[in-house]
């Protein structure tokens, strides 16, 4: 291990480490931690990605791939189930198998010559006249302190990283979703489908899914907003009764939880020697509370600004805003518009979205899978949806 690296990357999820890759294959001197013991483990999400983005990215060996996706089931309040598909055969998603998933990416940057220090926590920012210039950690039982020139924070919803440096990183409860997941087995699905289920008795102010992992198990989860979940029910008592209801045979294998940004990227993604990426940056997608790819492309972006950014000798916040603007450019202009349609699917009551199904019973759902034709479909049946919008978002799904 160095005494100085040009880049400190704090996190080692898909963002840390794409975010370590990139940054290293550009020549930058690179350490990357992460405070957990494993890469990997636990998990926190329901693995799923839009797998035609992701492989822009990265190469994903068949062996993380549990399930490809084809098709997807919303499932409304009254019970009543619309199967979207696509028409376009390149159209697809994975359910990876994260343990395995994150230490191939961590390996990956390994490969491009970052180091990784594991069981390794950042516990501040060091600042020389108001300037960042390093990073103090504790491994094990020893702290100490590494200089850097540029700082990436991609330490998740809890990132501590934006909140030192003076990013103002808050998330009030309309804005953060709460997630908990079992890994269950000896239940029943369409392997090529995943499931969500909608409706306020299912979960107030978001969804429950099922995801797909192999011949008979599943990842079944919920996630709620924070400021809508009513009676004092907790996450884990609507995943319950969800299951109780749909898989009262399932056994469940394992259970993971844990927060889910629902709303627009911080406006500031950057500062002087340093950036933020996927859900440090607020970067998941609102609707739909993916986060993989988010970070995955956030990262990587990041990684090489940070490299050109050392090889150019300015890590400020002009050369650093080059990252917040591709990411914009690549993917984080959708984010506002996603958080519109999330804002819309949230207002709607039961009744609303049961009646919106019923005039779409003899719709035609199979290429529904593309966003934009959805929201042309649910536009049909209210037209509340295309006024939320407004003329400039709709041009860009249409």
């Amino acid at each position: 291990m160095f005494d100085e690296y040009d880049v400190v990357v704090i996190g080692a999820g898909p963002g840390g480490s794409l975010a370590a890759r990139d940054a290293a294959k550009g020549g930058a001197r690179v350490l990357l931690i992460e405070k957990r013991q494993e890469i990997g483990d636990p998990v926190r999400c329901a693995e799923g990605i839009n797998a035609v983005r992701a492989l822009e990215y990265i190469d994903i060996p068949e062996r993380m791939v549990c399930s490809t996706i084809r098709k997807c089931g919303l499932i409304v309040p009254d019970g009543r189930r619309l199967v979207l598909e696509s028409k376009n055969v390149n159209l697809k998603g994975y359910i990876l198998d994260r343990k395995i998933f994150d230490r191939y990416l961590a390996e990956e940057a390994a490969r491009a010559g970052a180091e990784i220090l594991v069981k390794t926590t950042a516990t501040g920012l060091i600042k020389e006249d108001g300037k960042i210039c390093g990073v103090t950690m504790r491994h094990l039982d020893k702290t100490f302190s590494m200089r850097c020139r540029i700082v990436i924070g991609a330490d998740g919803v809890e990132s501590k990283v934006g909140r030192w440096a003076g990013i103002d990183t808050s998330l009030g409860l309309d804005y953060i979703e709460s997630g908990v997941q079992y890994l269950m087995s000896g239940i029943k699905f369409d392997s090529d489908c995943i499931d969500i289920y909608m409706g306020n008795e299912v979960a107030p102010s978001g969804y429950a899914w099922v995801f797909p992992k192999g011949e008979d198990k599943a990842n079944v989860g919920i996630g709620l907003l924070g400021s809508r979940i009513r009676d004092g029910g907790r996450p884990i008592d609507y995943l319950n009764k969800f299951v109780e209801k749909h898989f009262p045979e399932g056994k469940i294998l394992e259970m993971n939880y844990g927060g889910i940004p629902v709303t627009n990227e911080l406006k500031q993604l950057v500062a002087d020697n340093i950036m933020l990426v996927g859900d440090a940056g607020r970067l998941t997608d609102p609707l739909t509370g993916g986060g993989i790819v988010n970070a995955i492309v956030s990262g990587s972006i990041a990684g090489k600004t940070a490299a050109e950014a050392i090889k150019a000798g300015d890590c400020s916040e002009k050369m650093l805003k080059k990252y917040a603007k591709e990411w914009h450019d690549v993917l984080g202009k959708f984010i506002d518009r996603d958080n519109i349609i999330k804002e819309y699917f949230v207002s709607i009551s039961d009744e609303e979205a049961n009646r919106i199904a019923e005039k779409l019973k003899d719709a035609d759902f199979s290429n529904a899978m593309e966003l934009g034709n959805l929201i042309k479909l649910v536009s049909s049946a209210d037209k509340k949806l295309l006024l939320k919008l407004g003329a400039n978002e709709i041009k860009h799904l249409f």
